[in-house]
């Protein structure tokens, strides 16, 4: 508990200097934006997109800041198409669909009412599973299969009676549906992915039906223009005008889906960072700063703390040091000496320091002027998670010592 309670105190000390480092530009739209580009460079320095993080940056940034402070990034969506370079990715307004016109079917829908399904529009087949039946001629089959194909026309009637112009389903929509919908003049779309009609909900502002009883219990989606469009040698389809106008399609190109893969993967790391700092503006200096003037805070505690609980307030100063060091021998740098120049730069309180390691130079560095920043509320998060980590393993030690269990001969 001396150890635990140590860590506590210490954790306090270094949570006040770390809200003290902080710097709020909110009330200044450039230098927020600033902000914002800053970390999402320093977030993608780490990852594949690296040599292109000026582009991402930017459209990181772009897509967060049209959220308009809401933070939700399912608005966001990310599309993988395989062609040209990660250059050539861009994010365009509105939504997005992997999915193409069937053929016959009008490439273009102005003012779109949508209504968005789930529901099987398949049975135009026979499809009895676990039962037999048994005729004694062929013409029983073919009112089995009248009645079959009745019974979707009627589903299909009362689809067309909610007013739609665009019916998205899920599932597969089958020939004879199809024709049926089209000569009531709606279009549709097939087998849109989960997800996919997931956010169409959510942009279009409809909901997803799976029956249509009752024509006006059910919320169609809007969109002032529905149109099929092309991305290298990909049908897709794009609703503009949606109801969310916030929402917006990133496209990301690339050699192959591998390198496609991390790279959404890295991107949505960058939009996640970014959504933070929208939702708390403050920002940190990077490349070990914060953790510098953590540790420098502690070690003042420590000093004047009596007893064993200064022993566990030094460990905790040590572990806080250990970032800029691993920083440096990622590097290739010698560790030992620019961290204790480091601490020489930190070691006057009254004085604001942003020095850190500057890995390009390979010595210590303005992190503000060069523009590596970090988000206060990741930060904090990170310091606060790791104490409660050492806490825990610090309670389990009695278990873990416990004699093993006698096994039965």
């Amino acid at each position: 508990m001396t150890i635990i309670q140590g860590f506590r105190e210490a954790c306090t000390v270094a949570k006040a200097a770390l809200e003290a480092e902080a710097i709020d530009n909110a009330g200044n739209d450039e230098a927020f934006r600033a902000d914002l580009l800053n970390i999402a460079r320093t977030t993608l320095s780490s990852k594949i997109l690296t040599h292109d993080k000026d582009h991402f940056a930017k459209l990181a940034v772009e897509a967060v800041m049209r959220l308009k402070g809401s933070g939700n990034l399912e608005m966001i969506q990310l599309i993988q198409k395989a062609g040209g370079s990660l250059k050539d990715s861009f994010l365009d307004e509105g939504f997005i669909l992997d999915k193409k016109f069937n053929v016959g079917h009008p490439k273009r829908i102005e003012n779109a009412k949508i209504l968005l399904a789930n529901t099987p529009m398949d049975t135009d087949k026979i499809k009895i599973y676990g039962a037999r039946v048994r005729v004694d001629s062929m013409s029983k089959v073919g009112e089995i299969e009248a009645a079959e194909k009745q019974k979707m026309a009627n589903k299909c009637e009362k689809i067309a009676s909610h007013g739609a112009n665009l019916f998205i389903n899920r599932q597969l929509i089958y020939n004879y549906p199809e024709q049926v919908l089209m000569s009531r003049g709606v279009t549709s779309i097939e087998h849109a992915d989960f997800d996919g009609i997931e956010r169409l909900a959510l942009v279009t502002g409809g909901d997803i039906c799976s029956t249509f009883d009752d024509p006006g219990g059910s919320k169609l989606g809007t969109c002032d223009l529905v149109q099929e469009i092309m991305i290298g040698e990909d049908k897709l389809i794009k609703f503009s005008g949606v109801a969310k106008g916030e929402a917006c399609t990133i496209v990301l190109r690339g050699a192959s889906s591998h390198v496609l893969g991390e790279a959404e993967r890295s991107l949505h790391d960058a939009l996640c960072v970014l959504q933070s700092t929208v939702k708390d503006s403050r920002i940190l200096p990077g490349g070990g700063c914060p953790e510098m003037v953590m540790a420098r805070a502690v070690d003042e505690l420590a000093a004047k703390t009596p007893g064993k609980r200064s022993l566990a307030m030094e460990g905790f100063a040590k572990a806080l040091r250990m970032i800029p060091t691993i920083i440096c021998e990622n590097a290739g740098l010698d560790s030992s000496e620019i961290v204790s120049q480091l601490r020489a730069c930190h070691a006057d309180a009254a004085v604001r320091s942003n020095m850190g390691v500057d890995i390009i130079t390979g010595e210590t560095g303005d992190m503000v002027k060069n523009g590596i920043t970090e988000c206060f509320r990741v930060k904090q998060q990170i310091l606060l998670s790791g104490t409660e980590a050492a806490e825990m393993i610090i309670r389990v030690d009695d278990i873990i010592k416990c004699a093993p269990r006698q096994r039965e001969e």
